[in-house]
């Protein structure tokens, strides 16, 4: 296996998973639930969200990892949500579950940037950088475009139900299907075929040095 890229891939997942569910206990206090910010998630270092999360934040990336030969990581941890807030402010409850896939592309953003200004590494210093910076893209991007399908759990399904009140009582209905989660995951994992590496590839497409990984 190549440990520098389970390390590199974990770090960043991690980071990400912290800077997404932060964005949404943020937005939450912002919009009057303090929830998140009482039970100390509003913060960018990752160990009080790994203590809450452990299995989405620690066991199963590394398990991913181990079963994919460091070559995918994935995983995911969620904020506490006064669920009678969002149901008395159900735009400000869209616009907290729009801030964690927000978060992600501004992360996304960040990555793309450092690769574009690396543009063509000659070093190895410049080369593990834009190394770095791919990962981060690559991770951001999928963590982004998985968050908005419109099921539940998913972030999406909580910004379509505070936008459009009447599809909450569809997805009132849909959560009572047995392991619902387990459905809305292999509809998303399917999903991603079409979405992310059609978007993945517009985008590296831009650069003048694409990633090594296409």
């Amino acid at each position: 296996m190549d440990w520098q890229q389970i390390i590199t891939l974990f770090v960043a997942l991690i980071i990400s998973l912290t800077v997404h569910e932060a964005a949404h206990g943020l937005f939450a206090h912002l919009g009057g639930d303090s929830t998140a910010k009482n039970a100390g998630l509003v913060t960018l270092n990752p160990l009080p969200h790994m203590r809450r999360e452990p299995m989405g934040m620690v066991f199963v990336p590394l398990l991913v990892l181990y079963l994919s030969k460091g070559s995918m990581c994935f995983g995911g941890a969620s904020a506490p949500i006064d669920a009678y807030w969002a149901a008395r402010h159900p735009k400000k409850a869209a616009l907290m579950s729009a801030a964690g896939p927000l978060a992600n592309v501004l992360l996304a953003t960040i990555g793309f940037f450092v690769m574009h200004l690396i543009a063509r590494p000659e070093t190895n210093m410049q080369g593990a950088a834009f190394d770095i910076a791919h990962v981060f893209f690559l991770l951001n991007l999928l963590l982004a475009i998985f968050n908005l399908i419109p099921l539940p759990p998913f972030d999406g399904a909580g910004i379509v139900g505070g936008l459009i009140p009447k599809t909450q009582r569809l997805y009132d209905s849909y959560q009572r299907i047995p392991l619902y989660f387990i459905l809305s995951m292999v509809v998303g994992w399917t999903l991603l075929d079409y979405l992310f590496w059609p978007a993945y590839s517009a985008i590296t497409d831009l650069l003048s040095y694409p990633p090594r990984f296409r």
